[in-house]
């Protein structure tokens, strides 16, 4: 079954980018003091998607509350970085930490997407030197890799890191290649194996000949997800509430990354039309290429729910306002659980144990998980249904979000 997210002329521009690290000449000097003071410049690479990014934040603030005074730099694709921070802040001169830019200091774009998909193109070739330019003009000592691909790796080795860290098992194998230390990963789920690789770092600092490179066992009590507030956003989310007759709502998101993961459309309207018939409006949240599948789902509600088309931070300001959030293995899930939202999970065949709704400590919304036995977890990217997941009926959705509005008052 071919992919859902094709990918072309990959093979060159990997090779490319393999090439520019190796001519960079940067052997690793381990050499380097490694003392918490002089950890000054840190860059974390984690390029996409929205979900996987939620789930490095807690990781990356660790390393801030660890390292208040550090200087932290984050690559990203342009599509996710409203992530980290308000579009206003993405480009220009660094501005201090605020609630439009509550965790990094520096955010460095890099169009890996495009780049792949078009290695020859001159606007190419312009984008990536300038993006290694600036990367290296900040002078970074440390890199962590918390995406271990191939494009991740020479992302981060390309900033010429004196050390550069990463995962002992990498998700693509070359990746650890050009890791400096590698780092076993501690914890099942994914929040947890991210933080590993952060303590792992920040106990380096500590003791920098400790073998084997391994993190504290204890993961930090205060788990937290620091996402920006823009006001500019949470007007426009007032806005829509109220241009809808909306006050307290149930955020669906009905799309996912691939075929295998979404519930049928028909299914999500029979969950709208019974959340309206406990008072409950439901906004189906849709981003590109999934227009088709939120109009299905509004049309079939007979008015229970609306579509709603938002940016990443209009996302966050709908989320922080949501009394529900149901949705499946899917980064606005993951966003909302992140702000504390009640959630009701729908999975298939990914397992929840390692990439399922993680909320902050600070958090007291109930979580609840819905998986068939029948579900196998395989991350095929198929265009059908998994069949565990179409044995998750819509009543038992609604009976699900009963007890999370109950727990959650």
């Amino acid at each position: 079954m071919p992919s859902l997210d094709p990918r072309h002329d990959t093979a060159f521009l990997d090779s490319q980018w393999a090439a520019q690290a190796g001519a960079s000449g940067s052997a690793m000097n381990d050499a380097a003091e490694t003392s918490p003071e002089s950890a000054t410049r840190i860059l974390v690479v984690r390029l996409g998607s929205l979900g996987d990014i939620v789930h490095t934040l807690p990781a990356v603030a660790l390393l801030r509350a660890a390292l208040p005074h550090a200087h932290i730099g984050w690559v990203i694709e342009e599509r996710w970085a409203e992530l980290l921070a308000a579009r206003a802040e993405l480009r220009g001169p660094q501005t201090p930490l605020s609630p439009l830019k509550p965790l990094v200091n520096a955010i460095h774009i890099a169009a890996t997407r495009t780049w792949r998909r078009h290695p020859f193109a001159a606007r190419t070739r312009l984008q990536l030197r300038a993006a290694i330019a600036e990367l290296r003009g900040t002078q970074y000592q440390f890199a962590l890799d918390f995406q271990s691909a191939i494009r991740s790796a020479v992302m981060g080795r390309l900033a010429r890191p004196a050390h550069f860290l990463g995962f002992s098992r990498a998700h693509e194998a070359p990746a650890s290649l050009f890791y400096s230390r590698r780092v076993e990963p501690a914890g099942r789920h994914v929040v947890e194996q991210n933080i590993s690789l952060a303590a792992a770092f920040l106990a380096s600092l500590r003791s920098p000949a400790r073998e084997p490179f391994a993190p504290d066992a204890a993961a930090p009590a205060n788990i937290s997800f620091p996402l920006p507030q823009d006001p500019l956003h949470d007007s426009w989310a007032a806005e829509q509430l109220a241009r809808n007759h909306i006050a307290a709502f149930c955020l669906l998101n009905a799309g996912a990354g691939w075929g295998a993961k979404i519930w049928p459309a028909e299914r999500w309207a029979e969950v709208a039309r019974g959340l309206a018939q406990r008072g409950l409006r439901c906004i189906v949240n849709y981003g590109p290429g999934e227009e088709h599948l939120a109009e299905r789902v509004a049309q079939q509600s007979g008015g229970a729910a609306v579509a709603v088309s938002s940016s990443i931070g209009q996302l966050i300001a709908l989320a922080r306002r949501a009394s529900l959030c149901i949705g499946g293995d899917t980064g606005p899930t993951h966003l909302a659980a992140a702000l504390g939202a009640p959630i009701v999970a729908i999975y298939g065949p990914t397992d929840p144990a390692r990439n399922g709704p993680f909320a902050p400590s600070s958090s007291s919304a109930p979580i609840v998980v819905l998986r068939s036995a029948a579900s196998i977890t395989d991350h095929a990217r198929r265009r059908q249904p998994e069949p565990g997941l179409l044995q998750i009926a819509p009543q038992h959705v609604i009976a699900a979000a009963e007890q999370v509005l109950g727990s959650s008052g």
